[in-house]
């Protein structure tokens, strides 16, 4: 009986404090997941791990993963999660011109991206010019969203760092903040390089 209450004690409890600790973390707080795709080239590569914060407090600049079954109408078959950097929250107006991004009338810092992605890359399919209500009426957003002029209640509009390849919210149109998993953060293991790229636009948002 002694062996059997020491066993216990000494590897049964540990054992399940771990995992009750591994799953209130992980359903609760952060996760690990890892990169499909170059839409967020270079700042986050393909095939690259990064953790998961849980968290409703999120901002322009913030880089998230959310579910896109639930906002991309034209989702490849096998695709789940995207992961793309809020570049409007609810109220703002976004506008692009001339290789130049703005929020609210404002010149976006984009410094975290190459010349050719702020003009070309955003451009892409609509031209040097575009804004909400543009984009919201080419027909291919969701019928919820179209013929808007300012990002809704409790919604995103985001962006991937490669704009040449990536499909965001000029495609599919605004994310809801329920169906946002988590903000993406760089692990420790990864250059300096990296990690401040991907929090240059949350610290300097605007020029």
């Amino acid at each position: 009986m002694k062996k059997i209450f020491s066993f216990i004690w000494n590897w049964v409890i540990p054992v399940g404090i771990g995992v009750g600790i591994y799953v209130v973390i992980t359903t609760f707080f952060i996760n690990v997941v890892t990169i499909s795709g170059d839409s967020m080239d270079p700042n986050l590569l393909d095939q690259q791990r990064v953790l998961v914060q849980k968290t409703e407090n999120l901002k322009r600049g913030d880089v998230v993963v959310f579910d896109a079954r639930q906002e991309d109408p034209r989702i490849k078959a096998g695709n789940k999660d995207y992961v793309k950097r809020i570049i409007a929250v609810a109220g703002d107006t976004v506008s692009y011109q001339d290789g130049v991004l703005y929020v609210n009338g404002k010149k976006v810092n984009q410094s975290f991206i190459s010349t050719t992605e702020q003009n070309a890359g955003t451009a892409a399919s609509f031209g040097s010019s575009w804004d909400l209500k543009s984009l919201s009426s080419t027909g291919l957003w969701k019928v919820s969203d179209r013929n808007q002029t300012v990002v809704p209640k409790d919604s995103y509009f985001v962006l991937g760092d490669h704009r040449s390849v990536s499909n965001d919210s000029r495609y599919f149109g605004f994310v809801s903040k329920k169906h946002v998993i988590g903000k993406i953060h760089v692990p420790f293991w990864y250059s300096t390089t990296v990690k401040d790229n991907i929090a240059k636009e949350e610290d300097h948002y605007f020029a």
